[in-house]
Formats: C-alpha cells, sequence, structure tokens
C-alpha cells in the first residue's frame, strides 16, 4: 500500500482527534476571560482576601468531618480553588471543600481509608472531564426546586448531624450511618457529660448568626474562632484541637493510584463526580441570578471541576466542588472576574506557609459550632414552606428528597426525587389535556402585533404546562427579549404549572425588570394563582396593578405606560 493512501479507520481516527482537539480548545480559558480580569482588578483582590477569611474556618471544618484531617481541607481549599478558578467556567464561582461533599467521603474514609478518598477523588475528576467533553452540563438545569430545597435541607441536617461528636467532647462514637453516630455520641455524652465543648460550639453559633444579622460584611466565624481558641488557650478546660499542620504544600504524589482498585471505588467515584457536578452548576445559577449580565458556561465549569479534582488528590486533597456560601460572599464583596478566586486560593496558601502552628491550636468543639451555624443559614424556611404549599406534588418530592438525604445517600436522594417530580408533572400533564370547542377564527392578527412591536409592545402566549423540564427554555426565550418597554405574559392557556416554572417565571421577570422592562400579567386562571401566590411571584406585580384580568385590558394599560403611542381602546385586544 502506498504511503498516501489513507485507509478508513485510519481517516476515522484522524477525524475523531481532530474533534477532540476543537473540543478541548471550547473548553480552555478564553481571551475574553483575562480581559474580565483586567476590569477592576482591584475589586477582584478585595472580594478574593474576603473570601479567604470567611472560607479559612470553613475549610479547616470540612477537612476535619471528611475523616482526612483539617490539613485535607486547607490543601483543597488551594490547589482546588486555584486550578477551578482558572478553568471553570463561571467567573465567579469559589470552589473548596464542602459539607455535601464531606457527607460522601464518611463512608468512602471508613471502607478504604485515606488512599482510598484521593484515588476516588482522582477518578471523580476523569468523569467530570468526560462529562465535559459529552456537553452534558446543559441537563442539570432541568432539576426541579423542590429536589434542590430537599437536596440542600438534608444536606444541612445531615452535617449538623456530624457535628454532634465534636460538639459534645465525645472522640469514640461509633454508627454505620451518620444518625447512628450522632445518637451514639449523646449516649457516650450522658455517661460523662463535658459542658466545656458543648457550650464552645454553642457560643461559636451563636456569634457567627448574631454577628451576620448586625453585621453582614463581616467575617464573624473567624472572630468567632480565635476568639474561642485564646480562651481554650488560657483557661483551665482541656479540648481536643486539631493539631499539627504542614507549614509548605507538599510534593505533588501519585502514590495513591492504585489500578487493581478502580472497579471497587468507580461506585463512589460515580457519588463525588455525579454531587460535585450538581453542587457547581447549581452555585453557578446561584451566582448568576445574583447578578446582572454573567452566565456561565456549564461544560466548562465541569471541565474547571474535573481539573480540580484531579489536582487535588496529588497534594493530599480532598474532592472539592464549588460553594454555593463562598460563592455568594464573593458576589456580595464585589467580584467581577476569576482574579477574585484565584486570590482567596493564594491568601489560604499564604495561611499554610506563615500561621500553621496558630492554626493547629483550634479546638474542634470551635469548628462545629462554625458548621452548626452554617447549617442554620443553608436552610431557607420560608422557601421550603413555599414549596410545601405549592401543589401536593410538590410537597412529596421535598420531602422524599429530604428524608432520603438524611436516612439513606445524597446521590439515591436525588435520583428518587427526580423520578418521583417525573411521574408527578407526567400526571399533571395527562389531567390538565382537554378537548375544548372554539368558534372558527381565521382572522389574522399580524399588523396588530407589528403595531404593537413598533410601539414596543410585546406579547408571549403561554401554551401547555409550565413545569421543571419546560421552564428552563421559557427563560431562555424571554431573557433575548430587546428593544421592548413593556412585555405581556398571557397566562390564559397555560394549562399545568408546578413551583419550579413559578420560580423560573419570578427570575424572568426580576431579569426583565433589571432592564428597565415593565412587565404584565394577564389572564392567570384561579389553580394557578395559587401557586404564583404561594411562591411570591405575582404578590408584587398585583400591588403595582401589574396583573390584569385579560390581554386587551393589558395591551391598554400597556400603551398607557410607553411615551408617544396611541392610548386606544381595549376593545380590539386579541383574546386572553
Amino acid at each position: 500500500m502506498s504511503s498516501g493512501t489513507q485507509t478508513p479507520l485510519a481517516g476515522s481516527a484522524r477525524s475523531a482527534a481532530s474533534t477532540v482537539g476543537r473540543r478541548l480548545l471550547d473548553l480552555l480559558p478564553s481571551r475574553a476571560d483575562w480581559h474580565a480580569v483586567r476590569r477592576a482588578p482591584r475589586r477582584d483582590l478585595v472580594a478574593g482576601l474576603t473570601v479567604a477569611v470567611v472560607a479559612l474556618p470553613l475549610a479547616l471544618a470540612f477537612g476535619v468531618t471528611s475523616g482526612l484531617g483539617a490539613e485535607a481541607g486547607l490543601i483543597t481549599a488551594v490547589v482546588a480553588g486555584a486550578v477551578a478558578a482558572i478553568f471553570g467556567g463561571s467567573n465567579l464561582q469559589v470552589s473548596g471543600p464542602t459539607g455535601a461533599m464531606t457527607v460522601v467521603l464518611v463512608p468512602v474514609v471508613a471502607q478504604f481509608g485515606a488512599t482510598g478518598v484521593l484515588m476516588v477523588g482522582a477518578l471523580a475528576g476523569l468523569i467530570l472531564v468526560a462529562l465535559a467533553f459529552a456537553r452534558t452540563g446543559r441537563y442539570v438545569r432541568y432539576l426541579p426546586m423542590p429536589v434542590i430545597e430537599g437536596f440542600t435541607a438534608g444536606i444541612a441536617v445531615v452535617i449538623a448531624l456530624q457535628q454532634v461528636p465534636a460538639a459534645l467532647g465525645v472522640t469514640d462514637a461509633q454508627g454505620e450511618r451518620v444518625w447512628a453516630v450522632a445518637a451514639d455520641a449523646v449516649a457516650r455524652f450522658v455517661v460523662h457529660p463535658q459542658p466545656a465543648p458543648v457550650l464552645m460550639a454553642l457560643g461559636v453559633a451563636a456569634v457567627m448568626l448574631l454577628g451576620a444579622r448586625w453585621r453582614p460584611g463581616l467575617p464573624f466565624s473567624l472572630f468567632a474562632v480565635a476568639a474561642a481558641t485564646v480562651l481554650a488557650e488560657f483557661a483551665p478546660i482541656d479540648l481536643v484541637r486539631i493539631g499539627a499542620l504542614p507549614q509548605e504544600l507538599p510534593a505533588p504524589s501519585l502514590g495513591f493510584f492504585d489500578l487493581g482498585a478502580v472497579g471497587v471505588l468507580l461506585p463512589a467515584a460515580l457519588a463525588v463526580a455525579a454531587l460535585a457536578a450538581l453542587e457547581s452548576l447549581l452555585s453557578a445559577t446561584v451566582a448568576d441570578g445574583m447578578t446582572v449580565g454573567q452566565r456561565h458556561d456549564p461544560d466548562r465549569e465541569l471541565f474547571g471541576q474535573g481539573l480540580a479534582n484531579l489536582a487535588s488528590p496529588l497534594f493530599g486533597g480532598i474532592p472539592a466542588t464549588a460553594a454555593i456560601a463562598r460563592t455568594a460572599v464573593n458576589v456580595r464583596a464585589g467580584a467581577v472576574s476569576k482574579l477574585a478566586a484565584l486570590t482567596h486560593a493564594v491568601a489560604l496558601a499564604g495561611v499554610v506557609l506563615v500561621a500553621a502552628p496558630l492554626v493547629g491550636r483550634i479546638p474542634l468543639a470551635a469548628l462545629a459550632g462554625v458548621l452548626l451555624a452554617t447549617t442554620v443559614r443553608m436552610v431557607e424556611a420560608a422557601s421550603l414552606w413555599a414549596l410545601a404549599r405549592a401543589t401536593r406534588g410538590d410537597a412529596l418530592v421535598l420531602m422524599l428528597t429530604f428524608a432520603v438525604t438524611v436516612i439513606w445517600d445524597l446521590v439515591l436522594a436525588v435520583a428518587v426525587g427526580v423520578g418521583v417530580a417525573i411521574v408527578v408533572a407526567l400526571r399533571a400533564v395527562a389531567r390538565s389535556a382537554r378537548v375544548e370547542q372554539v368558534p372558527l377564527d381565521t382572522s389574522e392578527h399580524t399588523a396588530e402585533e407589528q403595531a404593537l412591536l413598533e410601539e414596543h409592545i410585546v406579547a408571549y402566549r403561554l401554551d401547555g404546562p409550565l413545569f421543571f423540564a419546560a421552564a428552563h427554555n421559557f427563560l431562555l426565550r424571554l431573557s433575548d427579549v430587546a428593544d421592548v418597554r413593556v412585555v405581556i405574559l398571557r397566562m390564559s392557556r397555560v394549562t399545568t404549572i408546578d413551583a419550579t416554572g413559578a420560580y423560573v417565571l419570578g427570575d424572568a421577570i426580576r431579569r426583565l425588570q433589571g432592564r428597565g422592562v415593565t412587565v404584565l400579567l394577564s389572564g392567570i386562571l384561579p389553580g394557578h394563582d395559587e401557586v404564583l401566590d404561594a411562591v411570591g411571584v405575582a404578590d408584587q406585580l398585583r400591588r403595582d396593578g401589574l396583573v390584569l384580568p385579560d390581554t386587551p385590558a393589558a395591551i391598554a394599560y400597556a400603551r398607557t405606560l410607553v411615551p408617544g403611542t396611541p392610548k386606544q381602546a381595549a376593545g380590539h385586544g386579541s383574546r386572553a
């Protein structure tokens, strides 16, 4: 065969390599990322230092809770935080150890030890990179709101239960599940009570919660932990401390990797990867909602988290993911680019190099107090109550997801929640299908619609179900509305609406209002009105007189809001 002849197999291999190469270029940082860094570097540096102050006690606490020690949590915040900041798909995301991840890691540590956790993290990183190449990031947006809220509330309860032994000063509690360990710790405490760690944990939690109400911008977690450490040094009380920390980052090593253990550890790695993907993309979505003009790339975010989880085990760190609490602090502190998250990682590296001996003296009870306060702030009681009242299906999904999270497993909880939500949604769609006899109407309304558009008024008619599987596309459609002053949302043909659809509708309305667009709702059906009221979507619009009984009334009112348009009568408007 001549050298110029190319076999079909060779051609396919070359084409596949070219496709992978193009996909890799899409996932790598772009020039636009670094243009954003130059936009406001001073604000990013200040935001990064602010997040580092908040993240330090959390990183230490999550490291201890994971079972690998405080140093593992600190290393994770430094290494994974830096890698995810550079390669991730969000300008505002801050990554590191999280409470949800420690919940998954505790049984892995018990079964496979520290080296097993490192290998699970590396395998999870590979899975996340593969998910990024497969463009799966977009599918997380279809998770229904009751699953997310039930999952978050369940994680909060699990993290709080994990802190019970340290808060009670019990070091030898046992049990197969976290609630069993907490119960055993309480039983041992009753036999040999130690008031000092209890008072310290509750004191730190109280300072954080009350301080956040008084001055939300101050790092009361750091103040409380510092005060507790000083008290423990000079008061005659015996408390368990973090212990010695390394004064430099360890050299990277692949000594933990065992090819023969891949099959055994793969289920745990899949769970870690699923949780990392879920939490990171939810956090990025929250960050987008807190800002104007920011939108993350979900596949690049998975790629960045995958690389972060590949890098963290090389230095002895635990699996990482984006942290909603730290990302929110970053946004509120004024961050506009990846420089802020990178600054956070560099600042924590400075702590390792300079203050490791001081950090090692922190009592474990103080860190337990930090996490107890964190769990209280994780739970949005008003949101849970609104979802529970929205529909029976939403309440069922919420409670099931919460219960499975606390009693069994996080990934199983998401699977159960989504499965039940699909069944409930399909049942609602089936029940909403009906046959109506309508008058034959062949007239065209193109001229009227064009006239409205020229007046900078646009009307959208929502047909069919507005529930979790269809809500995101609705949001994207409305986000692209341009050059209009009034948007009329015609609701009379919405066949069913659930809590997620209502939340997305509210988000779309807030985004439009943020751009100076007035939103009117017309023709809301009685049953849908209850759901919208339960989640607080229509309340403000109704108070402002922006909810109209039908479309003609909405068009007439819209014309009064736009200067220079004819104030025509409502009689010729389209049907609601």
